[in-house]
């Protein structure tokens, strides 16, 4: 078990390393002015002890000698001046780098991710994954390798260059560093528990503030502003809770890191004034060995900050990682084919599926559906809420997987071709409209992104929104909101539409895309979408019988299946389901 856990560290870290490939020259120069500054900071010392045997001697000092070094030591910290201002500039610039590759690649491996996965995952959690988690990184990877580069280049040295000048006192500083490394150790662990927490604690306030916020307007309607608060500051508790282990973890962690490095500074001088009093050391070696006492403790004081940094840095990329190891539950087959040339015959074979594929748990929403559609008909399906007729569409894109059974297009099994060519070749107009804050041309072209102005115009137009679009203050180039906030229910419903009549797609797929449209204009749409829909494969999601009646089939599903199917007449002269639900939906409208 240690040695899964061991190989499983080693590779998180090699994944790691692997992001400072691209930006090996910018690395490498980082490295380099750090080397430079630690060999200044290792050589002061060796340069004020020749300073004071050499140059400084009562009975014949040497005044030339003496300002020539302090000269050329000025032009050594000028350097190093330089030195420092490169490895702040390039090493942020570096870990800027590297925070902008790894939220490229967790935005990237998003976009791949199913239906299954945004089903069970929450926006503000996600979202802190890509920001709050990955700017603890980029302080790990700016900060992490120079810090324990230059820690370690002047902790040798300076060790090196004390043993040089008294052995005897080196070996007692180092003889503690076990010691110290044993509580380094011991902490980190604990360190790296809490700081998981923190970001856990943290991603949980991003996910309610951002329900919170797009809530708002319902929070507001039912007066539970006061709710909303009170949840938010549970969640803040659970944060506060988590973030006071982190501190309090982290204080015992300082504090006996002062201590170390303290006793240090008691432990020389104790020795020393043992050997001064016995007459085997004289003052002037103790001036100098106490110059290097802080070289030696800066570095361990570094690695101790380190520590700290690499618990919250790995903390928050094994939780990238988590992310980037989430397999997609759809993806094309190694053999996958375009899908060209689509006429729009679709048949669903035998077709299972279950939003569980855990058998314990399963609840088959489909059972056993058989479902042929000729290219160029137009197939309703209708019948009471939760029946799976969404699902049933939603299967046809492979936003969703089947348990078993088929899909075909034009006789090819969905399976065997390529997602983008798949989905390229079906357009959506869903019931539940989203829109991107940004213009109403920019959400109009996320149909097609290479269409022109004029295509968009036209789009528009066959859509009934264009004369809307042209009362509106910027036109076309009307910001619409947050989801579309400014527009009315149906106008982006209209938007939405438009959409897909510019992306002018073989199969249709229309969820219930007339609903939150007046009659007149229902009327109009329904009107442009048969002319859509000729020579086209449409499946119509619909609710309100009166917009599918001249539809070439109609299938009744319910949780039992498909219970009938047929044209309007054929099903109303069948006196089953779909009349009992066409005279209720009749009686309804007469009685309003």
């Amino acid at each position: 078990m240690q040695q899964k856990n061991t190989q499983k560290k080693q590779s998180m870290l090699s994944r790691f390393a692997s992001y400072y490939k691209p930006h090996i020259g910018l690395f490498l120069t980082d490295m380099a002015c750090a080397l430079f500054i630690s060999a200044v900071d290792i050589s002061y010392p060796l340069i004020s002890r020749k300073a004071l045997y050499e140059y400084l001697t009562p009975e014949s000092p040497k005044y030339a000698p003496f300002f020539i070094l302090m000269a050329a030591c000025v032009v050594m910290y000028l350097l190093r001046t330089l030195a420092t201002y490169i490895v702040t500039y390039l090493g942020h610039t570096l870990g800027v780098h590297i925070e902008a590759d790894m939220r490229r690649d967790v935005f990237s491996h998003l976009q791949k991710l199913g239906f299954s996965f945004y089903d069970k995952s929450r926006t503000g959690k996600l979202l802190s994954r890509c920001t709050n988690d990955l700017f603890d990184v980029t302080e790990l990877a700016h900060h992490g390798p120079e810090d324990v580069f230059i820690s370690m280049v002047t902790f040798l040295g300076a060790f090196a260059a004390m043993l040089f000048i008294e052995w005897r006192l080196a070996i007692v500083l180092i003889l503690t560093v076990p010691i110290l490394m044993l509580f380094v150790m011991k902490l980190r662990t604990r360190m790296s528990r809490t700081s998981r927490k923190v970001k856990e604690g943290m991603a949980i306030i991003n996910a309610d503030i951002e329900s919170s916020i797009s809530g708002a307007r319902v929070a507001k309607a039912f007066t539970n502003e006061k709710y909303e608060i009170e949840k938010f500051e549970k969640g803040n508790g659970v944060f506060i809770q988590s973030k006071r282990r982190y501190y309090k973890t982290m204080g015992l962690f300082h504090a006996g890191m002062e201590f170390f490095t303290s006793i240090m500074g008691v432990l020389v001088l104790s020795v020393s004034g043992l050997l001064i009093m016995r007459g085997r050391m004289d003052q002037t070696t103790l001036i100098v060995f106490l110059l290097y006492v802080s070289s030696f403790t800066n570095p361990i004081r570094k690695l101790a900050a380190f520590s700290e940094q690499y618990a919250m840095g790995m903390a928050g990329f094994k939780r990238f990682t988590e992310l980037m190891d989430t397999e997609p539950d759809i993806k094309d087959s190694p053999n996958a084919a375009e899908l060209t040339n689509v006429k729009g015959d679709i048949s669903f074979n035998h077709v299972t599926f279950a939003y569980e594929a855990n058998e314990t748990d399963r609840r088959n929403v489909l059972e056993a559906i058989d479902l042929s559609i000729k290219a160029g008909e137009t197939v309703a399906l209708v019948g009471p809420s939760g029946g799976g007729k969404t699902t049933l569409c939603h299967l046809l894109p492979r936003f969703y997987e089947t348990l078993s059974g088929s899909i075909t297009i034009d006789g090819k099994d969905i399976r065997d071709v390529t997602l983008r060519s798949l989905r390229g070749n079906i357009g959506i107009v869903q019931q539940d409209v989203f829109l991107f804050a940004a213009s109403i041309k920019d959400n109009i072209r996320y149909g097609r992104v290479d269409a022109t102005d004029e295509e968009i115009v036209r789009a528009a137009i066959a859509a009934e929104i264009h004369d809307d679009i042209m009362k509106m203050p910027d036109g076309y180039d009307t910001i619409v909101g947050e989801r579309g906030i400014t527009l009315s229910g149906g106008q982006k419903q209209r938007v939405s539409i438009a959409r897909i009549f510019l992306k002018n797609p073989p199969i249709l797929i229309l969820d219930e895309a007339t609903s939150a449209l007046d009659s007149a204009t229902e009327a109009r749409i329904t009107a442009a979408f048969e002319r859509l829909s000729k020579g086209r494969t449409t499946l119509v999601i619909a609710h309100r019988l009166s917009t599918v009646r001249n539809a070439d089939k109609i299938a009744v599903i319910d949780d039992r299946g498909i219970v009938e199917m047929g044209s309007h007449d054929e099903l109303i002269a069948l006196g089953g389901e779909y009349k009992k639900l066409h005279d209720a939906q009749n009686s309804f409208y007469l009685i309003k």
